[in-house]
Order: C-alpha cells, then structure tokens, then sequence
C-alpha cells in the first residue's frame, strides 16, 4: 500500500519499511529539543525588570524605610567633621561672592525681619517644624492617593538627601549667623525660640556648618512641585509653589542659610529626579495614579522573561523486547 515492501530472504518473504517511511520515521522519532532554563542573568534582569515597574506600596514597609532611612542621614550628617576653619573660609567666600554679584542681601533681610518679633519668632518655628511637617504629611498623601506614583515620587526625595551628604562633607559651610566679623543677627537665640536644632541648647546635636546645600530648599521644592504636578484643586496648586518660595524667605531671614545654598539644594534635587527617571522610565507625575493587581502584573511579568516551553512531549520509545504492530495488511507474514 506504498507503506511496507517484502522482500525475499533465503525463500521467505519479510515486511519491512518502505522507502517513504524509513525518511520519515526518523524525523518523527526526534523529540523537539528542551530548551535549557532561565539563567541566572536573565533571572536578574526579570527582578530588576520587576522592582523598576511602580507597584503598590506597603505601610508598614514605608514606616520602616523612612524612619531607618532619616536615622542614617542624621547620623552621616552630625557624623562628618565640622571643619569649622574650612567653614568658615567658604563662608566668607561665599559672602564675597555675592557681594561682588550685587545680589549680598541677606544681612538686610535678616535685620528687617527681626525687627518685627511676631514675625520673626513665626518664622523661627516655621524653620523648625514645617520641615519635617509639610515633607510627611506629602508622603502620606502621596501613599492614599497616588499609590501608582509614591515609590517614584519618594526615591527623588531619598536621591535628593543622599547626595546632600556629599555636599556636607565635600563643602563644609558656616552659615550666615555663625560667620566672623559679620552682623547677622542668630534669631533663635535672640528670641529664645524653642525647637530649633541649629542654636540654643540643641545645637550640639546637629552639626552646625552643614549648611551647603539647603536640604529645607531640597525637601520644600521636591513638596512644592508634587503638589504642583499632582493637585486637581487651583489653590491647592498655588499653595504647591508658595511653599518653597516662603521658605528660602525663611532661612535668609533666620540667617540660617545664603541664597546660594539654596541653589545648592535645587541641584540636588534635580539630580533626585534625575535618578528617578532612569530608574522608572518617566517622571513621577507621568506614571498611573494606581496599580490594581500590581503582584500579579509581577508575577506575570516575571513568568513571560523565561523561555517558552516545548509544545509538545516526546513520543514514548517503545520497550526493549517488543516490536511495533505493522499498520498495514501487506506486512503480515504469509
């Protein structure tokens, strides 16, 4: 039937396999290859693909990090020498400077503030707390009602003080309050103000010529332009912007800081966005507001970075001792 032929051995006939057959049985039998597993460099990127990819935050870890997180930056910061001779030659450096840019009005402003005490011990507490105030509760805000955009949004923070550090250390600077030979007025200790880690009785818990770049600069615009970007309410928006003008209103007035520290803390700030959108592929305000089922998009995300699975299994070989049946009537013996 073109599928077996006899042929003729020492006076008997056998059923053996036709020519068609014998080129196509072989190619039958061969079992698609396995392919090998996953490396482990491809599994490395399948999780680095997974940890890059905005997922929903956890409280409990977020309270943790953060807190871990400022207790390390707080013991780097007061950890880093004073050079307090290096400080206060940058100081008068910088003084210099801004004398020669025509643009030296701190003294002035400091002195017209203080003048004003409501105003002054306002601004004094203002200083102290709505630091840390303002910087939580947008993180909070961030966490119920921008999920998608919380981990993107707080890694520009987190980047923005870590490379603050390096400024301490690198450029150690007296601010304005503390320089020789000047007439800054220390509003924390003229008005005995309370809180203020910069004078008083707290000053030996902070270290005091740390003052480039501004970290109350850094946190309050990165505070600012989130609720710029993110607000759905006008006021709220300008509220956004208010706030980092007012505050480098504030450390100008407290002499805590010169303008230029403030510059300081928005290049850092720009290199914390910077290293967001590397890491994230896109600004924080750019990604989805929420993640719905963000551990199975992971979890499928990770599945489709291995290699596809063969179709099909193997044909069973048949056992040692046995023959196929032959399939056509012509391959019985006679």
């Amino acid at each position: 039937m073109g599928e077996t032929q006899v042929t003729a051995q020492e006076g008997r006939s056998t059923a053996g396999p036709s020519p068609v057959a014998a080129e196509t049985a072989p190619r039958a039998a061969v079992a698609p290859s396995t392919p090998p597993p996953a490396t482990g460099r491809s599994g490395w990127r399948a999780r680095v693909h997974s940890l890059r990819a905005p997922g929903r935050p956890r409280l409990w870890f977020e309270i943790l990090l953060i807190a871990v997180s400022y207790w390390l930056y707080s013991l780097v910061r007061n950890a880093v020498p004073e050079q307090k001779a290096a400080a206060l030659r940058n100081a008068d450096w910088i003084w210099s400077a801004e004398k020669s840019l025509g643009l030296a009005f701190e003294e002035s402003v400091n002195h017209a503030v203080n003048s004003v005490t409501w105003l002054i011990v306002s601004m004094n507490y203002y200083y102290a707390t709505l630091h840390f105030v303002v910087t939580i509760g947008v993180l909070v805000w961030l966490f119920r009602r921008h999920p998608g955009r919380y981990a993107a949004t707080r890694l520009v923070l987190f980047a923005t003080t870590a490379v603050a550090l390096l400024g301490y250390y690198l450029y150690p600077l007296a601010p304005p309050r503390l320089m020789n030979g000047a007439n800054f007025i220390d509003t924390v200790l003229v008005h005995e103000t309370w809180g203020s880690m910069a004078s008083g009785n707290f000053k030996n818990m902070s270290n005091q010529y740390a003052a480039m770049p501004s970290m109350h600069i850094g946190w309050s615009l990165w505070c600012g332009l989130t609720i710029f970007a993110l607000a759905s309410v006008p006021w709220a928006r300008v509220l956004g912007l208010l706030y980092p003008t007012l505050t480098l209103v504030v450390i100008v007035a407290t002499a805590n800081h010169f303008w230029l520290d403030a510059v300081g803390g928005m290049a850092c700030l720009a290199f914390g966005y910077a290293v967001s959108r590397v890491w994230y592929g896109s600004l924080p305000h750019r990604l989805p507001k929420r993640v719905p089922g963000a551990a199975k998009a992971r979890l499928t995300r990770l599945r489709a970075a291995r290699l596809p699975r063969p179709v099909s299994e193997p044909e069973a070989e048949p056992k040692p001792g046995t023959e196929p049946e032959p399939e056509a009537a012509g391959a019985h013996r006679p």
